[in-house]
């Protein structure tokens, strides 16, 4: 949205969502008008009454989603896909709206492939996803992931900020909403070793924080400044990022296009659930030699210790950087408008050579 309104400051937004979603508490109080759906944002993997449900509230969603965009009549509508986006693509196919469908993994979600084909456009992080989907050609355009940007912050002040003493490698944990408590676990048996030459940077979760400030106060007194944990970082985050030397963490979309936004090394940890997707997003960034990767089951207390003495190794790090250099799109963001841009306006979507240099630009 900030990429649009840069350009477009008149411009109007709109959110539809689902229910059991964070739209609720996060959209309204951004001054977006919120709609939701009888659908439920988040669906539970596991059988529960809800895979009974959950097809009736698919169902029911279509009419309603129909009635929204044709009450909206949006000049264009953009989605990252998820099973809202059913309805909302189908609706907006039937009233000849013009969509992109944003898809960040290498291999695409369920509903992105159902649904690509009612798109005008797609957006994705990787060139290999295209191949998957079924969009003619021209149609598939590798934009990166947007993120936020990250060229109005200092490194020395961001460490300042979040207090990491100096003269210290920065070591960031950070588990991402999936399955934290593996890596928790692994930084609460190595964190005595870890601070005898390193600061550590911990997002830890609300259900663990109360133990981290436990666990650093356990530490010797001349130490305890060397752990910071947190329960989460909202805008602070890009300051972590910024600050840390080395990112030991899972293999989201996200996580993986900031980290290579600002050249930060990474030691991953792919969440081994979801169809594999973020073991498929870790593999091209390995394979870029970009990130190194260390599989779910093997992750614990010996396998964090080796990946923090990765900070010891200028020249490991250094290639690291300098591969991420080479992969990231720190201007996905504003790629991503140009698409909608164009659909918006009802003129003919950029072209990959276009998309490409508005995506390596410095956001």
């Amino acid at each position: 949205m900030a990429s649009l309104r840069e350009r477009h400051p008149e411009a109007e937004f709109r959110w539809l969502g689902g229910h059991r979603g964070i739209e609720k508490q996060i959209v309204p109080p951004e001054g977006h008008r919120l709609d939701r759906l009888w659908l439920r944002s988040l669906r539970p993997v596991d059988l529960s009454p809800s895979t009974v449900t959950d097809p009736l509230r698919l169902g029911a969603s279509f009419p309603q989603a129909l009635s929204i965009v044709a009450r909206w009549r949006p000049s264009a509508l953009f989605t990252t896909g998820g099973y809202v986006a059913i309805p909302v693509l189908a609706a907006a196919a039937a009233l000849r709206v013009p969509s992109v469908v944003w898809e960040g993994n290498v291999i695409a979600g369920r509903s992105v492939r159902a649904t690509a084909r009612l798109a005008r456009a797609v957006a994705v992080s990787f060139a290999e996803t295209c191949a998957g989907l079924p969009v003619a050609a021209g149609r598939c355009l590798v934009t990166g992931t947007p993120i936020r940007s990250f060229g109005y912050i200092d490194r020395a002040s961001a460490r300042v900020r979040l207090d990491i003493p100096a003269g210290l490698p920065c070591l960031l944990v950070f588990g991402g909403s999936q399955a934290v408590r593996r890596l928790n676990r692994a930084v609460d048996e190595a964190l005595p070793r870890l601070v005898e030459s390193v600061s550590v940077v911990h997002l830890t979760g609300e259900a663990a924080y109360a133990e981290a400030l436990r666990r650093r106060q356990s530490l010797p007194a001349e130490r305890r400044d060397r752990y910071r944990p947190f329960p989460f970082l909202r805008r602070e985050m890009a300051d972590a990022l910024v600050a840390a030397d080395l990112l030991v963490g899972r293999a989201g979309s996200s996580t993986l296009a900031e980290a290579s936004a600002v050249a930060l090394p990474m030691v991953v940890v792919p969440y081994p659930h979801a169809a594999a997707h973020q073991a498929a997003n870790a593999r091209r960034l390995a394979e870029a030699g970009a990130a190194r990767i260390v599989a779910d089951e093997d992750f614990g207390t010996d396998a964090l210790l080796d990946a923090a003495a990765l900070l010891a190794d200028d020249g490991a790090l250094g290639r690291m950087r300098h591969a991420l250099r080479q992969f990231a799109r720190p201007g996905a963001a504003a790629a991503v408008a140009e698409l909608a841009l164009s659909l918006a306006q009802r003129s003919a979507l950029p072209s990959q050579a276009t998309i490409e240099r508005i995506a390596r630009a410095p956001a």
